[in-house]
């Protein structure tokens, strides 16, 4: 009975310490004044992302495994550093936007590992990951003692350079409220999906989404083209009919029509294919531990693994119309 009332006290005190540290947390969000953030990761969304924030009038302190990318950022005022838990220990808010699963662990160990967790630090996880590292991430954070949410983002490098990214935010409400005012000054639409690792189940999904809408899209648009049709006429019709997309309208894969779109410059740039291709692996392994059926996104995934043996991964995800183009059926 005895050790049944400790352990009720001890967890109170636990929920009582919780609880005051969410609250300094919300009472230091919605101070006014720029803040220290720490951004990790400065590659085609992440520098634009972190350039927001500058402009905004934080304080940043950045690392990339690039130099120039160091450089880039220091020249408009930004703080660089040469090791993460030396720039987690300097700042208030850390955004780390890394490529996969492994390096997000390895970095948030690193910051661990090396005394760069505060008790009022705030950990933002933008990279599109696994749920489940999202998740084994925040329990690592949060037995050192601070806070971490999982945040990746839709919008692509477009929405990265003009602060237009929805961000996907799983954490408690509490925390969301205490990270909802530093995302706007990156994106639009900041929506609270629920608990840790949501905000990744939401991205991989509306990525499997929008790799399966790129295949269609180019699929359709070749065989627009092969049976004669103007493609600027086609896609005209498609952005006004039932047939419309985020690809259609803002990244249709034929060279010529839109002029800022990759399939313009060579493909190059954008949302490369070996990130989707990533992505997809993702979708693919949440399917199987969900026991959810997803042949379309396992078809999308095997045409970019196709894509990328070929030597694409560098290429924008649209590149996929270049390849079924050049293709006969057989």
């Amino acid at each position: 009975m005895a050790f049944r009332v400790l352990s009720r006290a001890g967890s109170l005190q636990q929920q009582q310490h919780q609880m005051k540290l969410l609250s300094e947390l919300l009472s230091r969000s919605f101070s006014s004044g720029p803040k220290n953030v720490g951004f990790i990761g400065l590659g085609n969304m992440g520098g634009p992302m972190a350039s927001n924030l500058m402009a905004k009038g934080h304080k940043l302190h950045v690392f990339d495994i690039s130099k120039e990318a160091k450089d880039s950022l220091q020249a408009k005022g930004a703080v660089p550093y040469d090791n993460v838990a030396e720039l987690a220990k300097a700042s208030d808010f850390v955004v780390t936007m890394l490529p996969n699963n492994d390096i997000v662990a390895n970095t948030y160990d690193t910051i661990i590992g090396g005394g760069g967790v505060k008790n009022n630090t705030i950990f933002i996880d933008s990279s599109t990951i696994d749920p489940n590292v999202a998740k084994a991430v925040q329990q690592k954070v949060k037995a050192a003692g601070a806070t971490f949410v999982d945040a990746p983002v839709s919008g692509g490098v477009p929405g990265a350079k003009n602060a237009t990214l929805t961000f996907m935010v799983g954490g408690s409400t509490e925390e969301y409220q205490a990270v909802k005012d530093l995302l706007e000054g990156m994106g639009k639409k900041i929506t609270h999906c629920g608990g840790y690792g949501m905000g990744q189940a939401a991205k991989v999904c509306n990525n499997m989404m929008l790799g399966i809408s790129m295949c269609g899209l180019a699929e359709c648009m070749n065989l627009a083209i092969r049976l004669g049709l103007d493609p600027k006429v086609f896609a005209d019709i498609v952005n006004a009919s039932t047939g419309r997309s985020w690809a259609s309208e803002v990244n249709n894969p034929v060279p010529g029509i839109i002029p800022t779109a990759p399939a313009a410059n060579g493909y190059a740039g954008g949302f490369a294919t070996g990130l989707i291709t990533k992505d997809l692996g993702i979708a693919s392994a949440v399917a199987t531990s969900s026991n959810s059926p997803i042949p379309l996104g396992a078809l999308t995934h095997q045409i970019y693994r196709t894509l990328m043996a070929k030597g694409l991964a560098n290429k924008d995800f649209s590149v996929v119309y270049d390849f079924i183009k050049n293709n006969e059926n057989k």
